[in-house]
């Protein structure tokens, strides 16, 4: 039997084979898990050849490992396995010949199983193994991997460069896929990605089981993250874990090279979870640590402004974040961080405070200069005229910077002797240079109070002297309010006519049916308050005022005589005359309890009172009608009084004349002489009805 059939009848084991590593001179499976191979028939032994091999070593047979067909799960790759091939076989049907026998026995049989099986453990399908390129041709490439015949690989397989050409060369030594170890035409077909493939991902289950990093490049944006490629495996990377912090564009990750750590694999469904952050995490405890143990209080350092807020800055201290506080920028004020930094400067500042069990750092930056508070007092005292700009306006005032990091508040009380409820920015503008008189100075507090109606004299002082009380003044009506209207007597200074100076007699008036703004009206000054700023003025005192007659006209317990013109819960307002008003109270209206003064009174009742009370001073009078009609009834009852005694006496005058009167023959007395004894009956009877009346 020559050598091609010896090689032919060789047994060949290509499906259900076992592939073990050889760690220690133990069998362990492999990490990857490829479909086992098949056996073909033409691959298998004849019964011929077993029975010479059997013959031909009698001796040794107890020695030879049994090569059997394994159906086992798959091995890993590289591992040299022992495969036994059953020599329990059928009695064979007919015996080689014997000089086919004769060379078989001459052979070593070590020599033998070496040559035969050699090629067949090491290739077999889904298993990578080393290759020599041995020739290179436009669409293919044969790789000398040991076997009986070379294997091909696609040149699409093999990188190129710019120019499209091939980056390999003969001679070179690479690892390649077993696809098949026979096809169609009798070539071995092999794949060089697929063992790329493979081990890329031994690669990723090393580098998850160990926690080593791995080196990706972002390919793409996705939904959720960045797909990344590793190793020609495809990754992903969640936007949650690209940097510590929320990222605003991932667009701007796309082809970069990133050091990352595999969180999480599956082999069978392709998927690969990466993540950057943790290295980040783990990069900066290790340096916020070391700086923690470094950093003390009062040390100068270096950082970058990482993020602005509304409170302070954020500055990266290479490995921690340390908060530079508004009130720690500048010995001024600050409305804003982002008007002294920006994002990405670069700062030196002073560490204030850190707490390390926290891992809090506290900043400063005008710790770094001297407080320029402390010489206030000594550089700008109380009265002193200061000259600054103005930085900032605000509802209640101005500030002014007099220097560096100092500011005082101009209030509006203190921007105008004349201008009153004015805004600020009326007067001044941001930016305008000033000057402006100290009033008080507050160190604690950082506060400086300034004045600009204090250069100037207080116009409201000359005011007393230029406008004593009764002056008559001509001004403009600048405004009109429920309450009375404000004229200009002097630009800037406005006078006050309240409701009630309006005039002398009408009441409730409203200010708007009398006068227009801008109107000139003629006033006379009644009061000036300086300090105040208030003064007061009149229009009723331009003409005298009537009720100066009503004490003469109308004197307390006099009747007179007024028509009912208001009623109110209180009473009833009577016009006794133009202008005069009295006013009867409820109780004053009748001899018993009124609730309601319409019980007794209506308007427009023509009605006869008296004059109870008058003070002129306070435009008041106070009329009864309760006792007015007392007094009627008094009269009227005296009167009638007076007529029935008259009567009365008449009548028992004339009885007594008519019992005294003498015989005929006396003279009687003339009928208008009254006897001696009718005078002192009618003086009796005067007597008693004087004295019912004063009853």
């Amino acid at each position: 039997m020559n050598q091609d059939q010896k090689q032919e009848n060789s047994p060949e084991i290509t499906n259900e084979e076992v592939e073990v590593k050889e760690s220690g001179g133990q069998a362990q499976p492999s990490v990857s898990a490829e479909p086992p191979d098949t056996i073909s028939e033409q691959d298998a032994p004849s019964d011929s050849d077993s029975a010479a091999l059997a013959s031909a070593s009698e001796t040794n047979v107890s020695e030879a490992a049994e090569v059997e067909i394994a159906s086992t799960p798959e091995t890993s790759e590289g591992s040299v396995a022992t495969e036994e091939i059953d020599s329990k076989r059928s009695e064979t049907d007919e015996v080689s010949s014997a000089e086919d026998n004769m060379d078989m026995a001459e052979m070593d049989m070590e020599t033998l199983l070496s040559a035969t099986d050699h090629s067949f453990d090491t290739v077999s399908e889904g298993r990578i193994i080393p290759g020599t390129i041995v020739s290179i041709s436009g669409d293919e490439v044969l790789v000398d991997i040991g076997f009986k015949s070379e294997g091909i690989i696609p040149t699409r397989e093999f990188d190129t460069d710019a120019e499209g050409n091939l980056q390999i060369a003969l001679g070179d030594e690479i690892e390649v896929y077993v696809v098949r170890k026979e096809n169609l035409d009798g070539q071995v077909e092999l794949s060089k990605s697929q063992a790329n493939i493979h081990r890329a991902w031994d690669s990723i289950a090393k580098a998850y089981n160990e926690q080593s990093v791995v080196t990706g490049t972002v390919t793409d944006r996705v939904k959720g993250g960045m797909s990344v490629e590793v190793d020609g495996l495809r990754g992903f990377l969640p936007a949650s874990q690209i940097e510590l912090r929320a990222v605003p564009n991932l667009d701007d990750y796309i082809d970069q090279s990133l050091e990352m750590r595999v969180v999480k694999f599956n082999r069978r469904r392709d998927n690969i979870v990466l993540s950057r952050r943790l290295l980040l995490e783990e990069e900066l405890n290790r340096k916020r640590s070391a700086l923690l143990e470094q950093i003390e209080k009062g040390s100068p350092v270096t950082g970058v402004v990482k993020s602005i807020a509304p409170f302070g800055v954020f500055i990266d201290l290479d490995g921690i974040d340390g908060l530079l506080h508004r009130s720690d920028m500048s010995w001024g004020k600050v409305n804003h961080p982002s008007e002294m930094l920006a994002i990405g400067d670069e700062v030196e500042v002073l560490v204030i405070d850190v707490d390390r069990e926290s891992e809090r750092i506290s900043l400063g930056l005008k710790q770094k200069t001297s407080d320029p508070w402390a010489a206030v007092p000594e550089k700008y005292p109380v009265d002193t005229v200061v000259k600054g700009a103005i930085v900032n306006i605000v509802s209640y005032g101005a500030f002014m910077e007099i220097a560096e990091g100092i500011e005082g508040l101009i209030h509006v009380s203190e921007m105008s002797w004349t201008q009153r409820n004015v805004a600020p920015s009326k007067i001044v503008n941001k930016g305008d240079i000033v000057e402006a008189r100290v009033l008080s100075i507050d160190t604690e507090e950082r506060r400086i109070s300034l004045s600009l109606k204090q250069l100037s004299a207080n116009p409201w002082e000359l005011l007393e002297a230029k406008y004593p009380s009764g002056t008559h003044l001509t001004g403009v009506v600048k405004n009109l309010t429920n309450f009375g209207a404000f004229v200009e007597i002097e630009p800037g200074i406005d006078g006050l006519v309240h409701t009630s100076d309006f005039s002398w007699t009408e009441r409730n008036v409203v200010p708007g049916q009398i006068l227009k703004e801008d109107e000139e009206v003629e006033v006379v000054v009644r009061d000036i308050d300086a300090g105040e700023q208030r003064i007061s003025l009149s229009i009723k005192h331009i003409s005298p005022d009537p009720w100066q007659e009503t004490t003469a006209k109308y004197k307390r317990g006099t009747t007179v005589q007024g028509q009912v013109v208001n009623l109110t819960d209180f009473g009833a307002f009577v016009k006794l005359e133009e202008g005069i008003e009295g006013l009867i109270h409820i109780s004053e209206l009748a001899d018993y309890r009124v609730n309601n003064p319409a019980e007794v009174v209506s308007i427009g009742d023509q009605l006869d009172l008296k004059v109870i009370e008058i003070t002129p001073e306070k435009h008041r009078i106070g009329l009864s009608l309760r006792r007015a009609k007392a007094e009627g009834n008094r009269t009227e009852r005296s009167q009638t009084t007076e007529r029935t005694t008259e009567r009365t006496t008449e009548r028992r005058y004339q009885a007594v004349r008519r019992r005294s009167r003498p015989r005929p023959v006396q003279e009687t007395p003339a009928a208008n002489e009254p006897t001696s004894f009718g005078s002192l009956l009618k003086k009796t009877l005067g007597q008693t009805v004087q004295e019912q009346e004063e009853e």
